[in-house]
């Protein structure tokens, strides 16, 4: 049972319904909080569609940055995702589903640890292991609310009827988030890579890459020793390395490589994911829904809806040498000469597609349930070239390390065919933009430090209207404004 280790594997147990039993007699053992820890675990593949919207995490960030447009049919195709790029989002016209995937994770989370001290049947190891990892995973899904919409109601115990709670400012979700981390870490037992087993379990060097994107985010410089400390505990572990071929990554033989320090996991056999059973165990819709519009005579990708597609700009971003550009980017009109594949382009379309996660031939093979909504993609959340990469930054923000910030530096140019250049900040984030590409990180980037406001400005295309400070926090769900019977303020977005 549970969560077995194989690539591409979420082979989550059906938990057994307590029927008749009350709950706190319920989870008695360490099988049955077992079940509740993997129940935790299990909104984490709702991320790219659940209750009606497209709403994969990389996606969303990625279209409120540069990298990307949202494409599809027409700017009213997946509405909310265009009025995001172009920061106008309703609060009726929002990532409202993401919103109850969140909660739904951490409420899950919540009862490991509210439950948990009642199981007598279980080792203090084991106790220890599982409460760990419950409170990190509800970090994880805090800090998605946070960084979306950061003044949220922050609780950890689940709440009674009517299930309202206050609103806690975003700092205050913050000391939340990493107190709790930090508790984790020390307290937990974590071991620094999982064994092959239970890949898809949160490990030491997740919950500290967890910590640090959080640090960073909100400029603690009060933890920004801890967080290289940590980076550099990551480095000095030998558990993780580069691999030498960037394209292999996103190959289903490339899941749970040697640099992945933690990703989603999706599984197309027996995959059960359906329109009327979209949280089923499975496979993901995402790579469906990036795919190529009307792809024919293609070897190596399935075809898909036409979303996400990559600037031009994006692409000759790139050295002509660095292996990212076509590890990471599909240039159709070469891919064309060499194989005669045609498509029929979408809206923005501008023959540039994310390679990353295409849905490739056979990707669904042994599906259940709808073809489309089972690939086996993994979401790379974390992979050790961003620990090099935060490792490098840190010691060029003045904190004191083992290593230098060149030589981390190094290490992800020289993977990608590259020269060395000056560890300076400014190539530092330039470095990250370039290893990220549709991996959902760069709007954070911009963000954090502090270049939002001069990077995200009309394009004279598609994108009218400009980034400003108050667009941080995204416009809260006017259904949950309207459930909150007075206990939300919505932002001033």
């Amino acid at each position: 049972m549970g969560l077995t280790g194989t690539s591409c594997t979420t082979d989550f147990l059906d938990v057994e319904s307590p029927d008749k039993v009350f709950v706190d007699e319920y989870y008695n053992s360490d099988a049955r909080i077992f079940e509740a820890l993997v129940a935790a675990y299990d909104p984490l593949k709702w991320f790219d569609y659940a209750w009606g919207q497209y709403t994969h995490i990389g996606l969303v960030s990625d279209v409120m940055a540069d990298d990307v447009y949202v494409g599809g049919a027409d700017e009213n195709d997946c509405i909310y995702l265009h009025r995001m790029f172009n920061y106008n989002a309703l609060p009726t016209s929002v990532v409202s589903d993401l919103w109850t995937t969140f909660y739904s994770g951490v409420n899950r989370s919540n009862v490991v640890m509210e439950n948990i001290e009642n199981v007598i049947d279980i080792s203090n190891e084991n106790k220890a292991l599982y409460t760990a990892e419950a409170k990190v995973l509800r970090s994880f899904y805090y800090t998605w609310l946070w960084k979306l919409w950061g003044n949220i109601p922050y609780y950890e115990q689940n709440l009674a009827f009517p299930y309202i709670h206050e609103q806690s400012t975003a700092d205050d979700v913050y000391n939340g988030i990493i107190t709790s981390l930090e508790d984790a870490i020390d307290n937990g037992g974590l071991p620094m890579r999982t064994t092959a087993q239970w890949y898809g379990r949160v490990s030491k060097a997740m919950a500290y890459m967890l910590y640090t994107e959080v640090v960073m985010y909100q400029q603690d410089e009060s933890r920004y020793s801890k967080a290289l400390s940590y980076m550099e505990e990551i480095i000095a572990s030998g558990s993780y390395a580069l691999v030498d071929d960037f394209a292999s990554i996103w190959e289903e033989a490339g899941e749970w490589n040697p640099e992945s320090i933690f990703e989603i996991n999706y599984v197309s056999t027996a995959g059960k994911r359906a329109w009327d059973n979209a949280t089923g165990a499975g496979g993901s819709i995402y790579p469906k829904f990036i795919g190529i519009n009307n792809l024919g005579g293609s070897p190596d990708y399935e075809g898909g809806w036409g979303f996400e597609p990559v600037r031009v700009e994006t692409y000759e971003m790139y050295d002509e040498a660095d292996e990212r550009r076509d590890g990471g980017i599909l240039n159709f009109a070469h891919y064309a000469l060499s194989t005669g594949a045609t498509y029929s382009g979408r809206y923005q379309d501008t023959g540039y597609f994310l390679r990353k996660y295409l849905p490739r031939v056979g990707g669904n093979a042994g599906h259940a349930a709808v073809a489309d909504m089972n690939y086996n993609n993994n979401f790379r959340v974390y992979r050790y070239a961003e620990t090099l990469l935060y490792a490098s930054e840190l010691l060029v923000r003045g904190i004191s390390g083992k290593g230098t910030a060149q030589n981390y530096l190094n290490e992800v140019r020289g993977r990608a065919g590259l020269g060395n250049i000056p560890a300076t900040l400014d190539n530092i984030m330039q470095e990250r933009r370039l290893e990220f590409v549709g991996e959902g990180k760069r709007y954070w980037d911009l963000v954090r430090t502090g270049k939002a406001t001069t990077v995200l400005v009309p394009d004279g295309q598609y994108r009218t209207n400009s980034w400003t400070t108050n667009k941080k926090h995204l416009p809260i769900p006017q259904n949950e404004i309207d459930a909150a019977q007075g206990t939300l303020t919505q932002n001033n977005y």
